[in-house]
């Protein structure tokens, strides 16, 4: 046997045995010989991931059997399933952050498939930041942040805030929703602005934006929302086979409100137990060295517990059981 297709061969078993189907090895758990008779010089076959025929997001079915819907699909599907790195990175954060932001979309009427979003804005990065100068998990820009009741100033920015930016993304897509009333037209407004969206609506004559000719980013953004929710909900049906100490539990935190200023972080961090490096990393909406509090509101900081940062990957417990092979 070719050694490069006995080692495909091996690693195919292996994967197999455990029960799962591994789209960049072979395609799926039936082997071809037609396709596998092929003499790679690669010690793999890569293959196209499966477009289903629909996916539904938000309670919405949308047919991917219609060409155009169908290939932009296949474009996102197949991001997301070799862009390796970025990918398996994102499901371990979720097993931190979907715990927390899922609970405020519902307690908001917002769909829970809108957590894919958070996914596609920041790979869920609390601390990505782009070009242009959005922030956060929801990437909001400072005009909009503060449109929608957040701080943001040279001390503090609640644009890093998980809690406070997931509230007032939701705030911002039930806003949308009423102009709209469909869920992917919302997306794209998310992702272009609603003048542009609305605009493109009227001029078009199309109903939803999924129908819309846009600029490529736009045009791609409301598929990879859809490409994430059916990537992230069962990775390993891509190829991707995470254990549970590879995910990224929970920090558990205690709190502490302050209504006054803090003229040195480093030294209320030193006073608290933990590092200056750690206070920023459970509150990274502190910008600055100081806490500057002039017109004495109250801030809750997190201060993550001396158990939760030394824990035990072995024991961390899958928040969506499809994302670990144990």
């Amino acid at each position: 046997m070719n050694k490069n297709l006995k080692h495909m061969a091996i690693t195919a078993v292996i994967a197999l045995s455990a029960g799962f189907s591994v789209p960049f090895l072979v395609g799926n758990s039936a082997l071809d010989s037609e396709r596998d008779s092929v003499k790679s010089e690669v010690p793999y076959c890569v293959t196209s991931p499966t477009v289903p025929e629909q996916v539904t997001f938000a309670g919405q079915k949308v047919d991917l059997l219609r060409y155009d819907h169908r290939e932009r699909m296949d474009r996102e599907l197949m991001s997301f399933t070799y862009m390796h790195s970025t990918t398996m990175l994102t499901v371990k954060r979720a097993n931190r952050y979907f715990p927390v932001i899922e609970p405020i979309l519902k307690a908001n009427g917002i769909p829970d498939d809108f957590k894919y979003l958070a996914v596609i804005e920041s790979n869920l990065n609390p601390l990505a930041k782009s070009p242009a100068g959005a922030t956060g998990l929801w990437q909001f820009m400072p005009a909009t942040g503060r449109e929608f009741g957040l701080e943001v100033n040279s001390s503090i920015d609640e644009r890093y805030h998980i809690e406070k930016e997931t509230k007032a993304a939701c705030k911002y897509l039930k806003k949308a929703y009423t102009k709209y009333g469909n869920w992917l037209s919302v997306t794209a407004a998310y992702n272009a602005g609603q003048g542009r969206i609305s605009t493109q609506l009227q001029k078009q004559m199309v109903e939803q934006a999924a129908d819309l000719w846009l600029v490529e980013e736009t045009s791609r953004y409301m598929f990879r929302l859809l490409a994430a929710k059916i990537v992230i909900s069962n990775p390993q049906h891509y190829g991707f086979l995470l254990k549970r100490e590879h995910l990224y539990p929970q920090i558990p935190y205690t709190e502490v409100s302050i209504t006054s200023g803090i003229n040195n972080l480093a030294q209320f961090a030193k006073d608290k137990g933990i590092t200056y490096a750690q206070l920023k990393d459970a509150n990274p909406w502190l910008r600055d060295t100081t806490l500057m509090n002039k017109s004495g509101r109250t801030y809750v900081l997190k201060i993550p517990t001396q158990a939760g940062m030394h824990y035990d990957p072995k024991k961390t417990i899958p928040y969506n059981k499809n994302w670990v092979i144990n």
